[in-house]
């Protein structure tokens, strides 16, 4: 009896120190039917397959999208989190809804895939140019989010405002599809890496269009913020939407504090590219994404851990 109880001592003091030993990181990610939580959910599956080399053992947290992660981390909540790569340089210029409140702090890691924003509208609804929302009933995302700042950014160079919609919804794109379905509103927006589950589950539902986003205003909002860029959504990814959608985007880019251990970050950095058609393999929208490309779009500086693989890696 004494040895079995010696026994299971043994192993318990081994389990403590290996847990104890490993070190524990949360990625502050998205909506679960959005492109950051699969995102989020990649970057970790890699990293813990790998815990016995690097040490790190990883987790994903669904939230409010860019503007609650960065926040997050500068509370100490996050590790590491997905951000528009617009808010994440609003962020640390202290601008937008960062006015008076500037992220010093934050640090880029690498900029994963490019998001285009998607104005996803019932088919019935007659909107075929973004200046048809006027008068009609439209999703525009929560207040903070990453897409609201985009949308706000959009609205405002096509001189729409607010009052000109019948209905202008403040609930996370999340909730988009069932709202469309349930014919509450005509349309909604949302920034996603394509193709999204988001947009798939509403179009095998329902009849549905993505309208384009694109004109001169884009030309000079792009021209004023050169982190957005132009980029067409494919009319080969949804359901009974069979044209090229054009529209305005950014990149998703992983964030962190500068005070996150550079071991951490090199190690995270390093799994990623040395499994990299792993990686790519983990969701559709990273099809298209090159080791080079993860440096496009980044509009803050590099965390020192990062920088420092990317420099041994000969990509910078």
């Amino acid at each position: 009896m004494r040895e079995i109880l010696s026994c299971s001592l043994l192993l318990l003091v081994i389990f403590a120190t290996s847990v104890s030993g490993a070190t524990f990181i949360t990625i502050g990610t998205g909506g679960v039917t959005g492109t950051y939580y699969p995102t989020g959910g990649a970057i970790c599956r890699l990293l813990n397959k790998t815990k016995k080399q690097t040490g790190i053992r990883c987790s994903v947290e669904s939230t409010g999208g860019s503007v609650y992660n960065i926040l997050a981390i500068n509370r100490g909540e996050f590790d590491f989190g997905i951000s528009q790569s617009d808010t994440a340089y609003q962020a640390y210029h202290a601008q937008g809804k960062f006015k008076n409140k500037p992220q010093k702090e934050l640090r880029s890691i690498m900029a994963i895939y490019p998001e285009l924003l998607a104005l996803v509208v019932r088919k019935d609804s007659n909107i075929q140019k973004l200046t048809d929302i006027k008068g009609k009933r439209i999703n525009i995302d929560i207040p903070g989010s990453g897409t609201r700042t985009t949308v706000d950014a959009i609205l405002k160079a096509f001189n729409i405002k607010l009052s000109d919609l019948e209905v202008a919804g403040e609930i996370k794109s999340i909730k988009g599809p069932s709202m469309l379905k349930d014919d509450k509103i005509d349309g909604y927006f949302g920034m996603f890496g394509h193709p999204t589950a988001n947009i798939k589950d509403v179009a095998n539902a329902i009849d549905i269009d993505l309208v384009p986003i694109k004109g001169s205003p884009v030309d000079k909002l792009i021209k004023k913020y050169p982190y957005y860029a132009k980029g067409i959504i494919s009319g080969t990814l949804y359901k009974n939407v069979t044209h090229d959608t054009p529209s305005i985007g950014v990149k998703a880019v992983l964030v962190t504090s500068k005070d996150t251990d550079s071991q951490i970050v090199y190690n995270l950095v390093k799994v990623i590219l040395e499994n990299f058609q792993t990686f790519k393999s983990l969701h559709p929208a990273y099809q298209t994404i090159t080791k080079k490309s993860l440096l496009d779009g980044i509009s803050i500086p590099l965390h020192k851990g990062a920088l420092k693989y990317y420099k041994e890696a000969g990509l910078k």
